[in-house]
């Protein structure tokens, strides 16, 4: 436990215990005023373009993603840059972005390592690796993976990079009735609002008098999906 601690208690914050998006903190980790470039890894329909321009009109965006999938083959959209990539190597020069945002991708990465270490390649020193990946999630889409918030610190140290912060996202239980359910769409506002398992953690947790650290920890730990911040061990956070 000293080794878990000593990785993933860094990680946690303590200023309050909301339930986050990759969204939300992609937001407020942008940094106004600042001309910056993003890269949407694994843009898929393109969503991702009008949240980034709602932030910025003038973004530089550019959103990647493999050949085909579901997700890909339904974008419809020519109002932005969007390239293809072989799933492992972005085709960009080094330092080229500072933000890279990868929303549930991860699950889904064959060679999930490689694909950071090239993300290290293009994120700028001072830039975000930001976004969201699965921990406690039933298959879906192809998924190959759910990641632990020990493994995953450990998988982007390998490749370079560090975790900042995780935020808690929607519960596990949460995720797994939705999957029983059918994917129904009652179950869709409890990725922006507090989900029923985060609400018993946070009941439980304040009538055990529990810090603000430990209800976090707690609500990250039985997360579906892993909200993150992380940036190049070689660059200082902005």
């Amino acid at each position: 436990m000293d080794e878990y601690w000593r990785v993933v208690g860094p990680t946690i914050p303590e200023d309050h215990t909301d339930q986050y998006t990759s969204w939300r903190l992609a937001k407020e980790t942008w940094r106004k005023g600042v001309d910056l470039k993003v890269l949407d890894l694994g843009c898929g329909d393109g969503r991702g373009v009008d949240f980034f321009r709602s932030i910025d009109p003038q973004v530089d965006y550019t959103g990647v993603d493999i050949d085909h999938s579901p997700e890909v083959d339904s974008r419809r959209r020519h109002d932005a840059r969007f390239d293809t990539f072989d799933g492992v190597n972005l085709p960009y020069p080094d330092a080229s972005f500072d933000m890279v945002f990868s929303h549930q991708v991860f699950e889904h990465v064959a060679n999930p390592l490689s694909l950071l270490r090239s993300i290290a390649r293009v994120l700028r020193p001072n830039g975000h690796f930001v976004g969201s990946a699965s921990q406690l999630e039933p298959y879906h889409s192809f998924s190959y993976w759910n990641y632990t918030l020990y493994g995953w610190s450990k998988l982007l140290e390998a490749a370079g990079m560090g975790v900042l912060e995780y935020r808690p996202g929607i519960d596990g239980l949460t995720l797994m009735h939705r999957s029983l359910d059918g994917r129904k769409e009652r179950y869709a506002k409890y990725f922006a609002s507090e989900s029923p398992f985060n609400k018993r953690i946070e009941r439980q947790m304040r009538r055990q008098k529990a810090s603000v650290k430990q209800i976090v920890h707690r609500k990250v730990a039985y997360s579906g999906h892993l909200i993150f911040k992380a940036a190049k061990r070689d660059g200082e956070p902005a």
